[in-house]
């Protein structure tokens, strides 16, 4: 073998992720809030960008055009003194923010009453309470300990001893406390919570408080028979009481507030029925609306000689026309995804949650012409608003089986057809599975007793023998 130093030329061709890039599949990933934040964090770093506060005469037509070529982006470097040759910016274009006294009035609109929490709500009750002194410390403290569900926390003996007192004292403290509203609330386990809850409604009884304290769980399970031969009752008599511990409240606390605030959804597209045809809008509220800003555009223009500025402002300026790029193309590519998913799942918005077909992200990568990485951020964590309801966009993305016509069925709808078998089902003789599967079969429907039991357990409905009422 022959070694040696040799000079050739080789062509070769590869993907190189630039910061740009990487920006870019960031931004298309980013649901409503991350992008909201992401760019607020640009706007601190570059101060040649911010908020565009212009109104919108006109909403424009969203354009159907070919996505923005990223490779001739990466390429193109703008300078920043021609482009304000070109604009002819005057001196008067340059704004600063000024005082005024439209920014300083107040509206009630601008403020949301503070929703009252559960602790707020067992603190007045106990100022109102016969507690006076240390015992109303200690029923502060105890307060305090409960969490969001309604639950104790704290240990009474620890109590006892941080406010050296006898740990019985602790105990009557925290029996007026389990007298508050709403019902239930201080107990230190699930037990102790039905039976507080039972006793204020007088319905307590020696037989269903031994239930409640032996044989929660077989009830849980539906072993009625087991609790009957335990009890001396009979099955009819055991259902009852089943059915009466079911009318309590397992957590008191979770129907008041939490004290965070509540996260309502903003849909990113809305889809309407206009003339007969399914139109999909980007909801331009989702969007922030970015600018160069007037004062560094004149900045540029009064020190043409400044390399060092110059520079600084071309490299920030041409961040800043990369990002707001990279959040059109974003907006662009989830009204593209979002309408070819139109196109297909229009039975579902005409007929509802059974007429859902089968979609993968290849389908609609395909139809597009994009990769499926892409499809996939640009539905993740996004929201489109029909006239069925507000549905997270991967909600019209499952897999699914062809019926007996050989057309798609989705697993959404499966589910569906499910559901209303068990609701219309004779409760004392519910459906096994097996019996789902053949009544899906009558439908056209073939599908495993494996996976209708899969399916079953997504909904969160119980199996046949957990089901049944005596």
């Amino acid at each position: 073998m022959k070694l040696g130093y040799d000079l050739t030329i080789e062509q070769t061709q590869k993907l190189t992720m630039t910061p740009e890039l990487i920006q870019a599949i960031q931004i298309l990933q980013f649901n409503t809030q991350e992008l909201e934040s992401f760019v607020q964090e640009q706007i601190m770093q570059n101060p040649v960008l911010e908020y565009d506060g212009r109104e919108i005469k006109k909403e424009p037509e969203i354009s159907k055009t070919e996505d923005i070529d990223r490779r001739e982006a990466e390429k193109s470097e703008i300078d920043l003194r021609e482009k304000v040759k070109e604009a002819e910016y005057d001196d008067i274009s340059y704004r600063q923010w000024e005082y005024s006294k439209d920014h300083d009035e107040t509206s009630f609109e601008q403020y949301v009453s503070k929703e009252e929490t559960l602790e707020d709500y067992l603190l007045l009750q106990l100022t109102f309470s016969n507690l006076k002194g240390c015992d109303m410390k200690i029923g502060r403290y105890l307060v305090e300990a409960i969490d969001d569900n309604g639950y104790l926390t704290a240990d009474t003996a620890k109590v006892a001893e941080c406010f050296k007192v006898t740990k019985e004292r602790v105990e009557k403290v925290l029996d007026v406390i389990q007298t508050f509203e709403p019902s239930g609330v201080g107990a230190r386990n699930l037990e102790e919570c039905l039976i507080i809850q039972l006793a204020a409604k007088g319905l307590l009884e020696d037989t269903v408080e031994y239930i409640i304290l032996h044989h929660l769980e077989d009830l849980a399970e539906n072993k009625l028979n087991k609790v009957a031969k335990a009890t001396g009752l009979t099955v009819e008599q055991v259902q009852m009481v089943t059915d009466l511990i079911r009318t309590l409240e397992p957590k008191p606390g979770r129907q008041y507030s939490s004290g965070d605030t509540v996260k309502y959804v903003v849909p990113d597209v809305i889809v309407e029925k206009i003339d007969g045809e399914y139109q999909v809008l980007t909801n331009e509220g989702t969007v922030p609306r970015l600018m160069v800003s007037p004062y560094y555009m004149n900045l540029a223009k009064q020190s043409p000689n400044d390399q060092e500025l110059s520079k600084y402002l071309n490299d920030k300026y041409n961040a800043a026309l990369w990002l707001i790029k990279s959040i059109e193309q974003r907006k662009q590519t989830i009204y593209n995804v979002v309408n070819s998913v139109v196109q297909h799942q229009k039975e579902f918005l005409d007929k509802g949650p059974k007429y859902m077909k089968p979609l993968t992200l290849k389908q609609v990568a395909d139809d597009l012409g994009i990769h499926e990485s892409t499809v996939s951020r640009s539905i993740n964590g996004k929201y489109m608003q029909t006239p069925r309801g507000v549905f997270e966009i991967k909600y019209f993305f499952s897999s699914g089986i062809t019926d007996a016509s050989g057309a798609g069925m989705s697993s959404n709808s499966i589910k569906t057809f499910i559901k209303e078998i068990v609701d219309s089902e004779d409760p004392k003789k519910p459906y096994s599975d097996q019996d789902m599967v053949d009544i899906l079969s009558k439908k056209g429907i073939e599908i495993s007793r494996r996976t209708v039991a899969k399916y079953r357990e997504g909904m969160n409905i119980l199996s046949s023998s957990k089901r049944r009422r005596y």
